[in-house]
């Protein structure tokens, strides 16, 4: 009877050995699964090219650890390709640390004290006396003329760029001067009225354009000779201007 108290005494403890035994041998057989795997992904991993991280196990779940956030899609796939992986989860991606700046050192602003640097300026050029003035635009109708289509008030390309120069001219002379305008026409078989107005507007649209370069109307007279200072030629579709 005695004998039978002191099994039944001792059975409780049989069980915890027997159960502490029993959970000693599942931790170790799970610690070398664990070891086993990680081992075994690792070489995988290296193998695929895929270094600068790591992978852990708990039991058949497997964690990666430290990989670039471009190569952690292809190191999960490597691992969860290792056989006996049940899980692959994905810790925290390797930061790329940011690259250095350099620093710009700082200009000084200008000190407001500083004078501006000295600027010289040319004098202005005196304007040219009237004989000058008049030689001058001479010189450009002599080489130029200004002039029109037959039978119109029209400027001819090169009279339009003649009168552009003379205008240039008129502009530095001096506020005193003032311009007369004479248009010419070749002798026609047209009266002589019809030829005094055509003169006319052929003057008026070189005072036009001369006014419109910047010329003062009130400084050009417009004037009309007709065909009495002319002959046939192509030469006598013009205009004469006079500083006075």
């Amino acid at each position: 009877m005695s004998g039978a108290r002191v099994w039944l005494r001792l059975l409780p403890l049989a069980v915890l050995v027997t159960a502490v035994l029993a959970g000693i041998a599942m931790w170790a057989s799970s610690a070398g699964i664990s070891d086993d795997l990680a081992s075994r992904s690792q070489s995988a991993l290296q193998a695929a090219g895929l270094t600068g991280g790591q992978v852990t196990f708990r039991g058949r779940d497997a964690t990666l650890h430290g990989f670039a956030a471009d190569k952690t899609s292809q190191a999960e796939d490597v691992v969860r390709g290792v056989e006996g992986v049940r899980v692959v989860a994905v810790g925290a991606p390797e930061s790329t640390p940011a690259a250095a700046v350099p620093s710009t050192p700082s200009t000084p602003p200008p000190s407001s004290s500083s004078a501006p640097p000295p600027t010289s300026s040319a004098p202005p050029s005196p304007a040219p006396d009237k004989p000058t003035l008049q030689k001058q635009i001479d010189a450009v109708l002599a080489a130029s003329p200004i002039t029109f289509e037959p039978n119109t008030a029209k400027l001819t390309p090169q009279g339009s760029q003649a009168a552009k120069q003379i205008a240039e001219l008129i502009s530095v002379a001096a506020v005193t001067a003032h311009f007369d305008i004479t248009g010419h026409v070749a002798q026609g078989p047209g009266s002589e009225s019809a030829a005094l107005k055509l003169s006319r507007d052929r003057a008026r649209a070189v005072a036009k354009l001369l006014t419109a370069d910047g010329v003062p109307s009130r400084r050009i007279t417009s004037k009309a000779a007709g065909g009495t200072q002319s002959g046939t030629g192509d030469g006598d579709r013009r205009v004469e201007i006079t500083v006075r």
